[in-house]
């Protein structure tokens, strides 16, 4: 069970395009990152660590580069400091933002029920970016958050920082600002991910299984969920 689980040949990487990435927390203190092939739904990274940030996710992708792998588009979550080191190994790269967590955080932040219009109008916006699959719905979209942003950003920036409730919708705006240029790459390009939900099927399926040997070692642990990842991709292995 300690042993680790032999690594894909290098020559399969050299057609690896379009990669989702993402992490599962099994403790507050342990994470598996992993780098999913888009095109064959299979694993080619798989990494336990920490927590997920720049420290930690900059080797992992520093390896990757240097075994040849150089991906058109990758699908994240967003997290800034894992953009930041993703941009810095792979300049060129697009990276697709999940539209799945850019609605989820948004929708937390601007809560179940607004008090302000603001707020309502936004979340009602907020609550469409999954659904968005074509440039008429994204030019929609795009259209009918431009007016909202023009009609409510100066009231917003003038609103008490000291309260969470206006604290939070400022989060939720900023959030459509910052991931808008990121937003809808998969549009014009159909071989990228618009969500990271393949990754997230894949983690509850992970976990399921790994319920039923919860009380392992940290180490036999960690090796027991690289071992589940690796038997993934040898199914139809023939492409990675």
């Amino acid at each position: 069970m300690s042993k680790e689980p032999p690594a894909p040949l290098q020559r399969t990487y050299k057609s690896i395009d379009y990669l989702v990435f993402d992490g599962t927390y099994f403790h507050k203190d342990g994470c598996l990152a992993l780098f999913m092939n888009n095109a064959s739904g299979k694993p080619i990274q798989i990494t336990y660590i920490k927590r997920e940030n720049y420290e930690n996710v900059f080797p992992i992708i520093t390896k990757m580069r240097d075994k040849g792998i150089c991906p058109i588009a990758i699908t994240t979550d967003g997290h800034p400091s894992v953009l930041r080191a993703l941009k810095e190994i792979w300049p060129e790269t697009i990276l697709q933002r999940c539209l799945f967590h850019i609605q989820n955080q948004g929708l937390m932040w601007l809560r179940t029920f607004p008090k302000t219009d603001s707020g309502k109008e936004l979340r009602s916006l907020y609550s469409t970016i999954a659904r968005i699959h074509n440039a008429e719905e994204m030019m929609t979209f795009k259209i009918n958050y431009s007016k909202w942003y023009l009609k409510h950003k100066k009231r917003i920036y003038s609103l008490p920082s000291n309260l969470v409730a206006f604290k939070d919708l400022k989060r939720a705006m900023s959030l459509v600002n910052n991931a808008l240029p990121n937003m809808f790459h998969f549009i014009t390009n159909k071989n990228i991910a618009s969500t990271t939900n393949i990754l997230e099927g894949f983690f509850s399926q992970l976990k399921h299984q790994y319920r039923n040997h919860r009380g392992l070692s940290e180490n036999h642990k960690i090796s027991y969920l690289k071992w589940f990842c690796y038997f993934k991709t040898l199914k139809n292995s023939n492409t990675f």
